[in-house]
């Protein structure tokens, strides 16, 4: 079957207002209006959630050597995944209650292509699986088991990713057993990354983890297109972090773009986009949100609940780790 006949049928069949507009983006021809020429003023860029240097420096450099955002940001999130001292993204990672350590990610091209996998486990690169999805199968999303088994017939190796340290932690959290995620830290739980490459096109990666300690079969925004991540060739990319359920329920990423769409700087969406969390949740003083976003001129944005979250960015005018401005 067609990708793009698959996900028409799908968006007949999906309820709600936004999830149709939101899957009919992912598909694999690109609207006419994303024809990108090339432009002396464009100027490459990389921006990432939290202070992650060897992410955005690694895609930097593909940016650097004529690669595309795609490219791009699949390397520099993958350096996270692999690093076993980040412990909230890939091998490592904090497990869930039960001692697991499951992934989630996606990812989204300037054609409007996205692929994401949820609660997978066993498996380092979640981001490249994804990927896979994305360019190698007629769906969106890949769950579980049916996950790891698309990963391990693509080729992924199958690896251990509870690491001594963070098992110990776990055990030692389950002497209490007390569930209280800290703010930027269990909280701190995605790199979210954004790219524009020499033609002007737009990509962008998400991949966690997760929350510290979560339900086993919980699942945040980090996965899910328009919510943890979403790309408009014609107008920037948004990516989120923190506490996901929040950010579900607003579509956070998609709302940014869309504010961008009507006119908005990158930092006054994030702003707006983390404002209606706040009216919409009394409890927000408990949680931590942050979005980041890069419009189609090169120009950047972050802004967070509470004051600790920081994003990287990438360019020709030097490689710097920006303090986010904090509602709080």
């Amino acid at each position: 079957m067609q990708r793009r006949k698959f996900l028409k049928k799908s968006s007949l069949s999906t309820a709600g207002i936004l999830s149709a507009p939101i899957l009919a983006s992912c598909k694999t021809e690109p609207k006419t209006k994303n024809i990108v020429t090339t432009d002396s003023t464009i100027k490459p860029i990389v921006i990432a959630t939290w202070n992650v240097p060897n992410a955005t420096a690694e895609a930097w450099e593909v940016l650097q050597k004529s690669g595309s955002a795609l490219d791009a940001v699949e390397a520099g999130v993958k350096m996270e995944e692999a690093d076993i001292n980040n412990q909230s993204v890939g091998k490592g990672g904090r497990p869930d209650r039960d001692g697991n350590v499951t992934l989630d990610a996606c990812i989204m091209d300037q054609n409007g292509n996205c692929g994401a996998v949820v609660y997978m486990q066993n498996v380092t690169h979640a981001i490249s699986v994804a990927r896979k999805v994305m360019e190698d199968t007629p769906h969106v999303m890949l769950a579980g088991s049916g996950a790891e088994k698309f990963a391990y017939e693509k080729g992924f190796p199958k690896e251990n990713l509870l690491t001594e340290k963070s098992k110990a932690e776990w055990l030692e959290w389950k002497k209490e057993s007390k569930y209280a995620p800290v703010i930027n830290i269990e909280n701190h739980d995605t790199i979210g990354m954004l790219a524009i490459d020499a033609k002007g096109d737009i990509s962008g990666a998400c991949t966690t983890s997760g929350m510290a300690y979560k339900m086993a079969g919980r699942v945040g925004d980090s996965p899910v297109i328009g919510s943890g991540l979403f790309v408009d060739n014609e107008i920037g990319g948004a990516t989120a972090t923190g506490q996901g359920e929040e950010i579900v329920k607003t579509v956070g990423s998609f709302l940014v773009v869309e504010l961008m769409r009507q006119g908005r700087s990158p930092q006054e969406a994030c702003e707006e986009a983390v404002n209606r969390i706040i009216k919409n949740d009394p409890n927000y003083k408990d949680i931590q949100v942050g979005y980041i976003a890069v419009n189609k001129k090169g120009e950047t944005g972050g802004y967070c609940i509470h004051p600790g979250f920081s994003y990287r960015v990438y360019s020709e005018e030097g490689h710097e780790n920006i303090t986010s401005k904090s509602y709080l």
